[in-house]
């Protein structure tokens, strides 16, 4: 049995190279992701979430702060951090960079991510993008 540790790492590694083949690879035949939005996406939709992020951020990587595992389900939190030199949720590229923690919940089943869930600040990444203004800033 592959561990869910070794599964979240391996997965988040392959984004770090851009290998969208190898990600596809750890993914079950049912995998399902849910992003910042809080919509479950299937493959192959599920993929073009993964391949957005690196597109809005052609320089972005992401760090493991820690994982940990129990059973079939791991946790890890992680830095991501690039520039923004692509479109991000129909948002123009602005050249902003970014740093962002996120928290990645993985189930796994029959040694695959059957499930992933991303929880994040999305405000704060539109913040620093400058989409939105954070309360009780007045504009300059």
């Amino acid at each position: 049995m592959t561990n869910p540790s070794d599964l979240q790492r391996a997965c988040l590694d392959a984004w770090n190279r851009r290998d969208f083949d190898t990600m596809k690879n750890l993914l079950h035949s049912d995998y399902t992701y849910t992003g910042p939005d809080g919509r479950e996406l299937k493959v192959p939709e599920a993929m073009k979430s993964h391949r957005m992020w690196a597109t809005a951020l052609p320089d972005g990587k992401v760090e493991i702060k820690w994982v940990v595992a129990q059973g079939d389900v791991s946790v890890c939190e992680f830095v991501a951090s690039g520039t923004h030199n692509g479109e991000l949720m129909g948002i123009a590229p602005t050249g902003k960079h970014v740093e962002i923690r996120v928290c990645k919940v993985m189930e796994t089943r029959d040694n695959k991510i059957y499930r992933d869930r991303d929880y994040m600040d999305l405000l704060g990444l539109m913040i620093q993008i400058g989409a939105v203004q954070f309360p009780g800033n007045k504009a300059a």
